[in-house]
């Protein structure tokens, strides 16, 4: 089958995402095997080719890949034939350490991860560890769904970390495919949403959706902050968006790499209970979740679609800020 490999990490611009042809992939027990038919282009693929997170062996990318089951492994009894489903980022988990035992499975002290792992949805075919995939709810298409498995997923559980307040005051640093997906969760819970970015289509998408005001990236929100949510990978980000808070906010990171953070000031960043944290992964009640809440909410999903043969141009064009909303790429 044709795929897109990661074999040598490198900057985008040295082409480091390669078209390959590859074996077609046979489920095991308890694995299913999907027809991709669109799969997102997150930036985590972006952090992957370019060598961020550290590339174990070469491997296929994406992590947002929605599909139809063609083959079945042996004792699969979730999905049949032809039940269209989602393969997400979180690939699998021990069950057995600590944090799974407490529901904490996003915290596994040995998982495994989608495209990072174990070959993603950059191909005409994946497989997938059957209790890990997501079911796709109807009213949205395969365009459509496809950056909901992690834009969507880790957007919605670093909502929840930065511990936003009914009614709240939140800000929204980075507005791209996981950013205009829980901007629109938070304003339909009654939340008045700031955002802070550089681009100005991304800002005037922000002002679309609902947001009370958008502006540049490290300007002050028009008001203090209830909560703030940080999507840019830019560690010096973090300052204006400490400042911007009120007393007893909280700032949660949803990114899985962030530049450094400079120096902070205790006074002017984190006195007054000012919360700083981290969003690690999610867990599958995570993704259960957000999937009905998006359902039931109607949210509106911007997409910037690619033919899969131009999987190296969407990657590139998500380096270099030139898409606005969440890049996926379509099967034929």
């Amino acid at each position: 089958m044709p795929a897109w490999q990661v074999a040598t990490p490198g900057p985008i611009d040295s082409r480091p995402l390669q078209r390959i042809d590859t074996p077609i992939p046979v489920p095991g027990p308890g694995q299913v095997r999907v027809r991709v038919r669109a799969c997102g282009v997150c930036r985590t693929d972006l952090h992957v080719a370019e060598g961020d997170l550290g590339l174990k062996h070469p491997v296929i990318p994406g992590h947002e890949a929605v599909g139809v089951v063609d083959v079945v492994g042996a004792g699969c009894i979730r999905f049949g034939v032809g039940a269209r489903i989602g393969v997400p980022w979180l690939a699998h988990t021990c069950g057995i350490c600590r944090f799974c035992l407490d529901g904490r499975e996003n915290l596994c002290l040995t998982p495994t991860f989608t495209g990072w792992d174990v070959n993603g949805g950059y191909g005409e075919y994946a497989v997938v560890n059957e209790a890990f995939a997501y079911p796709i709810p109807d009213v949205f298409s395969d365009e459509e769904a496809a950056p909901l498995l992690c834009a969507g997923i880790i957007g919605y559980r670093a909502l929840r970390r930065s511990g936003l307040p009914p009614g709240g005051r939140l800000g929204i640093y980075g507005f791209g495919g996981s950013a205009h997906l829980t901007a629109q969760i938070a304003m339909a819970e009654g939340a008045r949403v700031h955002v802070m970015t550089r681009a100005p289509a991304a800002q005037q998408l922000a002002l679309e959706l609902g947001a009370a005001s958008a502006q540049g990236a490290d300007d002050p929100p028009p008001e203090p902050l209830d909560s703030a949510i940080l999507f840019a990978p830019v560690g010096s980000l973090v300052l204006p968006a400490l400042e911007a808070l009120d007393r007893g906010g909280t700032l949660a990171v949803a990114g899985i790499y962030l530049s450094d953070i400079p120096a902070l000031d205790y006074d002017r960043h984190l006195f007054e209970e000012r919360t700083l944290c981290s969003v690690t992964a999610n867990t599958r009640h995570d993704g259960n979740q957000f999937l009905e809440v998006a359902a039931r909410i109607g949210i509106r999903v911007s997409t910037v679609a690619y033919p899969f043969d131009r999987a190296d141009q969407a990657l590139a064009d998500l380096a270099h800020g030139r898409v606005n909303g969440a890049a996926v790429l379509i099967n034929p």
